[in-house]
């Protein structure tokens, strides 16, 4: 018994070619580019960093020269209340014998200022 036998072929004129390169389309700028704005950007951002840093030494100096004039600022204004409260002692007491204004009520001579903060 003989059965005939039949090879597959390729179609006539060929199988379609085989795609094996990379097609691969540009897909945006090239390292170096991307390193070169990097690099850009961070000089400009060090550059705004050095003149951030200048003016706010500049505006340190400046309050560290301003701080005598604001605690004499702030002694004549101690001064002055202190003043007002003794007239006001002064005033509310008048009619009490052996009154002293301003007189310690501890019995301690030692003069002691009010706290104040000095902020920079």
């Amino acid at each position: 018994m003989s059965i005939q036998y039949r090879q597959d072929m390729p179609p006539p004129g060929g199988f379609e070619a085989v795609k094996y390169k990379r097609n691969l389309p540009f897909r945006g700028p090239s390292g170096l580019v991307i390193l070169g704005a990097v690099t850009a950007v961070c000089a400009y951002g060090f550059y705004r960093v050095g003149k951030g840093n200048l003016e706010r030494r500049e505006k340190v100096w400046s309050r560290i020269h301003l701080v005598p004039l604001l605690v004499a600022e702030g002694d004549r204004d101690a001064y002055r209340r202190q003043e007002a409260a003794l007239e006001r002692e002064r005033e509310i007491m008048k009619d009490v014998k052996g009154w002293e204004p301003g007189k310690s009520v501890y019995n301690n001579a030692r003069y002691r200022s009010a706290q104040s903060i000095v902020v920079l």
